[in-house]
């Protein structure tokens, strides 16, 4: 069965089966989503961090304190994603398959927006999504340009880049903009170095794709910045994706289209 007819409830019993792969092109028209859990404590922080910084960390929903299920993911959190990152005082200690073991009773799971969710719309609009024809994860940089920091969080803005051609950069950009809480129209549009980047083909996350004569390489605040924030601010304990292994919902990617 083609990944991109299964259901969301069929991804994830794959997943809590074994199987490891990034989720781009899977589950057509079913939403996924970012991962971040961390202590209770830190629960407001983050909402607060997500509010001055929306267009990296739209909040799509957030689980009670030890819970491993949401409103919108129904499944298991810590077996229901092909791949997790644990982080410990600041640093990615482990790449795990699944996580019950780890999953603490204060841990309070956040889920992000994902751009995944708009590629089937840049499809239809004959926006062609590279790393969805080469059948890779998409390429995701950490940049230069600061989050607005809380008390304890900061850090970098990650972002995940498509490259298309020059004449469909405006239309890239409209279809984009009409999914806000997905991270919506591109933060950036041209010169990588701009924003910090400085090889594309050597991306901090995912895998690099090719930027063929006349395309623009085009810049999307990327649901990874909470991990990049993560690490910048020493965080004793967190549990995310690992980046490109995403939440499947039980929501559609039309339900966060806006006119």
């Amino acid at each position: 069965m083609d990944v991109a007819d299964l259901s969301p409830a069929q991804a994830r019993e794959r997943f809590r089966s074994g199987e490891r792969v990034p989720t781009a092109g899977w589950c057509r028209g079913w939403t996924q989503a970012n991962l971040i859990a961390v202590p209770k404590r830190l629960r407001y922080e983050l909402l607060l961090f997500a509010h001055r910084n929306p267009r990296a960390c739209p909040v799509l929903d957030v689980g009670e304190p030890g819970s491993w299920s949401t409103r919108l993911f129904p499944g298991d959190l810590r077996t229901d994603l092909p791949a997790y990152r644990l982080y410990r005082d600041g640093a990615a200690v482990a790449d795990l398959g699944e996580v019950a073991g780890e999953w603490r009773a204060d841990l309070v799971p956040f889920l992000i927006g994902c751009s995944f969710t708009f590629e089937r719309a840049l499809l239809a609009a004959g926006v062609p999504v590279r790393h969805l024809e080469a059948g890779v994860n998409v390429p995701m940089y950490v940049t230069n340009v600061p989050c607005e920091a809380t008390g304890s969080l900061s850090g970098p803005l990650v972002v995940s880049m498509r490259p298309v051609p020059e004449h469909l950069v405006k239309t890239a950009v409209e279809v984009t903009g009409r999914y806000p809480m997905v991270h919506g129209a591109p933060v950036h549009v041209g010169d990588p170095g701009a924003i910090g980047v400085r090889d594309l083909a050597r991306p901090d996350y995912g895998d690099a794709v090719e930027v063929r004569p006349g395309e623009v390489p085009l810049f999307w605040a990327c649901g990874v910045t909470p991990q990049a924030a993560v690490l910048a601010s020493g965080v004793d304990y967190a549990i995310g994706h690992l980046p490109g292994h995403m939440a499947i919902l039980d929501a559609r990617d039309d339900d966060y289209r806006v006119e």
